[in-house]
């Protein structure tokens, strides 16, 4: 009866191992699927940067013709 009961113990104890080893599979593949968003979301703010600072400059040297052409009132 200790035999079986020690048996029982063991195939317990391996399912258990089991489900623990997919459970850190499992995380490993999430922390990589997280980094790769935090990356993905980093490159997207920083081209959002970009694109508001390319537009500024935009707007100033468009600002500087229409006074130039006297198109628009001088400040």
């Amino acid at each position: 009866m200790a035999s079986e009961t020690e048996n029982l113990i063991i195939s317990i104890l391996r399912a258990i191992q089991a489900d623990i080893a997919q459970m850190k599979d499992d995380l490993r593949d999430l922390k990589h699927r997280v980094t790769s968003l935090e990356t993905r979301y980093a490159n997207l703010h920083g081209d959002f940067a970009n694109q508001s600072f390319r537009i500024d400059r935009i707007e100033n040297r468009l600002e500087r013709i229409e006074r130039r052409l006297e198109l628009a009132p001088a400040e």
